[in-house]
């Protein structure tokens, strides 16, 4: 009896990079919604905080992210969108959109670590609670968020340049549809007039049981 050894076929050589493509597909997927869930989570939090002198006793201030700038949440949804418009189009326009994508994500990284230390926001609240317009906040704090905000921001950035770098292998999302346009409708087999029951089929279906 002879046996025959089954030899096992080389990789294809268009399998490395399809592989790689999917790798940066689902990478720049999780830093982007991850960059942006981060970044809108942190412009809801507390940024700073701080007393205003109102009737001769200490009332306490603070402002959250979206009291002291919105540009991080603004930008946030600019590239969740640019993030989806990703996969919406090929070519240069996958390139325009990852460009932006990335774009966003430094705008919010800078936008957050601008406003780290801006006092302004409670400033504001400080002479509307106290009614003197020259009035400034005491003891003023800051926390951590908006440090969060600037590193959802590089999330998206990279997401951004993963598209930049790696987008030209990545299935846009009318891909299926235009590979079934071109291809050819199958004609319907005749019905057998022997065989009423095909006929009926057909009928039901639709489809002319003569084939005409």
């Amino acid at each position: 009896m002879e046996y025959v050894t089954a030899v096992p076929h080389p990789p294809s050589p268009a399998a490395a990079p399809a592989r790689s493509g999917r790798r940066s597909l689902a990478a720049a997927l999780l830093c982007g919604a991850l960059g942006a869930a981060v970044a809108l989570l942190a412009t809801r939090q507390r940024w700073a905080e701080g007393t205003a002198t109102v009737a001769g006793g200490a009332f306490p201030l603070t402002a959250k992210g979206s009291d002291v700038t919105g540009v991080p949440a603004a930008l946030a949804v600019v590239g969740l969108a640019a993030l989806v418009a990703v996969f919406a189009v090929r070519g240069t326009g996958r390139l325009l959109v990852s460009g932006l994508l990335a774009l966003s994500g430094a705008g919010i990284a800078a936008a957050a670590l601008a406003a780290a230390s801006d006092g302004s926001a409670l400033d504001e609240k400080a002479a509307r609670a106290s009614g003197d317009t020259s009035a400034t906040v005491d003891a003023l704090t800051h926390t951590g968020w908006p440090y969060v905000a600037a590193a959802g921001g590089l999330l998206i950035a990279l997401a951004g340049l993963l598209a930049l770098r790696c987008g030209s292998r990545w299935p846009a999302m009318s891909g299926r549809y235009e590979r079934g346009a071109g291809r050819p409708r199958r004609t319907a087999r005749p019905a057998d007039p022997e065989r009423p029951e095909e006929m009926w089929k057909a009928l039901d279906r639709g489809e002319d049981p003569t084939g005409v």
